[in-house]
């Protein structure tokens, strides 16, 4: 679901020097210790690389255990589209269509990569393509196949809004910086309007549409937050502004769970855009105020191990989290034909299918990972 080097360790600039006694030779200064640094030996912040390794954990969670509290708990994709957000912002101080390419190339190759095992899954089984199969190379929309992949595919829909949050960037980023606050603000009208007096079409475009209306709000916070216009607020207004989203936002869900069937967040569009506003907004002040930075986390070499696979690997893991749990399931169905797996094991237990799951999610990080370093023009490494 993109990316400053620490500047090394230079001579004493301010060596002083005396006449006619010539100055004793500068002392070099120590560099300080990663673990002291805002930033890992990549140029990313920490902070930042640790809400998209919990946002990618709680999203394979979800779909595990269908929990509907979880995005309650910890709405991930708005959390990933303002993360996106601030790092287009970024990338935006370099020409626009260059930053374009680059953030396509980098999102089209891996789901290449990935396509090409589906599709030709869903066509062994029986699939025959359609004139939509060009969804498949560039996924302006919802690529699809038929049901019996459906659990693979269904995920696409978040590449998809990404893909048309970059396409925006240059013009949603212009529009922006002339009334940051007013346009944030007024960046929630789209899914009022779309809740109270228009209901887009239900097709490949509509849905894309309350896509794009369901998280714009998170995305223009990551542009926020790179402006500093959050660390310019006031505390008061924006805690009680968020609070109040969170509280409608969970309001509305837990009072319209009758038409959808659940207070699932996913199901309920408007109540999503709310409630991701408000945490997002949290989160991102809580960065730009107080400058938290999990620098500490470096001290924990394993665990800042596990956040760098997270991070460099993260298309990687949304895309193959979906196929590693079937395969789970599907391996899970054979245990039952073991007596010993059978007596020893808690086959039915969905923490098991949680645990395999992973295991096969990380042996395909290991054999399919190396596209995301490819598509970012570096040498294919088997873990970065």
């Amino acid at each position: 679901m993109s990316r400053r080097a620490p500047a090394g360790p230079g001579s004493d600039v301010h060596t002083l020097r005396l006449t006619p006694v010539p100055a004793a030779p500068p002392v070099a200064r120590p560099e300080p210790p990663q673990a002291h640094s805002t930033q890992s030996a990549g140029g990313r912040d920490r902070y930042f690389d640790v809400l998209r390794a919990v946002a990618l954990i709680r999203v394979v969670t979800y779909h595990v255990f269908g929990w509907a509290w979880a995005g309650i708990v910890f709405p991930s994709m708005g959390v990933m589209f303002a993360l996106a957000g601030t790092l287009m912002a970024k990338s935006l101080e370099r020409p626009a269509l260059k930053v374009i390419k680059g953030r396509m190339r980098r999102l089209l190759l891996p789901f290449w990569f990935w396509g090409i095992f589906v599709v030709a899954a869903m066509v062994i089984h029986g699939w025959v393509p359609g004139p939509d199969v060009l969804y498949w190379v560039l996924p302006l929309g919802d690529p699809r196949g038929d049901e019996w992949g459906v659990q693979a595919w269904e995920v696409l829909w978040y590449l998809r809004a990404y893909l048309w949050f970059v396409l925006l960037s240059p013009v949603l980023l212009r529009v922006f910086r002339r009334a940051p606050i007013p346009v944030l603000l007024l960046s929630l009208a789209p899914i009022l309007v779309f809740q109270f007096l228009w209901e887009p079409p239900d097709s490949r475009f509509g849905g894309g549409l309350v896509d794009l209306a369901t998280f714009l709000f998170c995305w223009l916070v990551g542009f926020a937050h790179h402006d500093d216009v959050l660390r310019r607020m006031k505390p008061g207004p924006l805690v009680t502004g968020s609070l109040a989203a969170l509280a409608f936002g969970a309001w509305y869900a837990l009072t319209h769970r009758a038409e959808s069937g659940s207070y699932d967040l996913d199901d309920i569009p408007l109540a999503q855009t709310f409630y991701s506003a408000g945490f997002v907004m949290l989160l991102m002040y809580v960065k730009a105020h107080y400058k938290v930075d999990f620098a500490g986390l470096a001290r924990c070499r394993r665990l800042d191990r596990i956040v760098t696979i997270f991070n460099r690997r993260a298309v990687t893991i949304y895309l193959w989290h979906e196929i590693a749990l079937i395969l789970a399931v599907l391996l899970i169905d054979r245990l039952w034909d073991v007596p010993a797996f059978l007596t020893y094991l808690p086959l039915e237990s969905q923490w098991l299918l949680f645990g395999i799951g992973w295991l096969l999610l990380a042996v395909a990080v290991l054999l399919c990972g190396w596209v995301e370093d490819v598509s970012a023009k570096k040498s294919p490494r088997l873990l970065p």
